[in-house]
């Protein structure tokens, strides 16, 4: 595959070539941040310029995010010929055009009692996403820095959630109906602290994370494997037909289940690990590279 770094992975050494079968590739899951979109959270014109392409050749392009449903950058949801999102790391399935949700795993009440006092001592603070909105306290709404939040994603987190003066308060008032949940942590070593204790308080969750500041928690039935397993068998496909781009470790498992799986020159060494190919930097259309090699065997 021209243009792309091919890595050995496990795929490969269970009898998956380094030859890329791009004829079989039917729908194409793409991460966002860090991936599709560059590092100002926009979707470069050269990215536009292949999805565009690449939709037209009858390929069908998914969101694949950790993001809220009403949280999804525009740039790529109002996409005309993107239908489908994942959201919430395979929380909840989105037909897009409609805001209908497709498919959710939403955490039990007893999970989130467990998180909740698991972690309610140590220094963190929280977001809670129900039906497709996001919701954070008021303190980490002012100063999102103070929380470990890099300088460039403080205009994305006050504009995309909702405040609440005690997210604790708030979370436990709507325990019965959480697609998920974040703990926002100071740095790496807390956040494998709370990643331990939350593993430990239970076993009914899914846990993952895509920045170094963040817990990530789910139902145990989500992933964004399983939300690209749902759209592959909604759409008729068989998951070789199926591409995948990430650059966190939150896109592992999508990455592993697609018969093509891509990780960005920018992405975590465990996710290009995983990855079947590297393609380019998310600040220099690494996308649009992966999807033009894709369109030159599929014409």
């Amino acid at each position: 595959m021209k243009g792309i770094v091919t890595t050995m992975t496990e795929k490969e050494t269970a009898g998956k070539g380094k030859e890329l079968q791009s004829t079989a590739v039917r729908c194409v899951a793409l991460d966002m941040d860090r991936t599709t979109l560059n590092s100002e959270g926009r979707l470069s014109a050269g990215n536009r310029k292949a999805l565009e392409e690449i939709i037209a050749a009858g390929v069908h392009v998914i969101i694949a995010s950790g993001r809220a449903f009403d949280t999804l950058p525009k740039d790529v949801a109002e996409l005309p010929g993107v239908e489908y999102a994942i959201t919430l790391n395979g929380a909840a399935m989105y037909h897009i055009p409609t805001g209908k949700c497709l498919k959710r795993y939403r955490l039990s009440e007893k999970a989130a009692e467990m998180i909740m006092k698991a972690t309610e001592e140590e220094n963190v603070t929280y977001e809670a996403f129900i039906d497709g909105r996001a919701y954070a306290g008021n303190d980490f709404l002012k100063d999102p820095e103070a929380f470990g939040v890099t300088p460039q994603a403080v205009s994305y987190v006050r504009t995309t959630r909702r405040g609440v003066d005690d997210i604790v308060r708030f979370i436990y008032e709507n325990k019965h109906h959480l697609d998920s949940m974040d703990m926002i942590v100071r740095d790496e070593g807390h956040q494998k602290k709370i990643w331990e204790k939350v593993a430990e308080a239970t076993d009914e969750v899914y846990i993952t994370s895509s920045i170094k500041n963040l817990v990530e928690v789910a139902n145990k039935n989500a992933g964004k494997k399983a939300g690209l397993a749902f759209f592959t068998e909604l759409l008729g496909l068989k998951r070789e037909e199926a591409a995948a781009f990430g650059d966190a470790d939150n896109d592992i498992d999508m990455i592993r289940y697609a018969g093509c799986g891509i990780a960005m020159a920018n992405a975590s060494e465990s996710c290009k690990q995983a990855a079947d190919f590297i393609t380019g930097h998310h600040d220099e259309d690494g996308v649009a590279e992966g999807l033009r090699e894709i369109l030159k065997l599929i014409s």
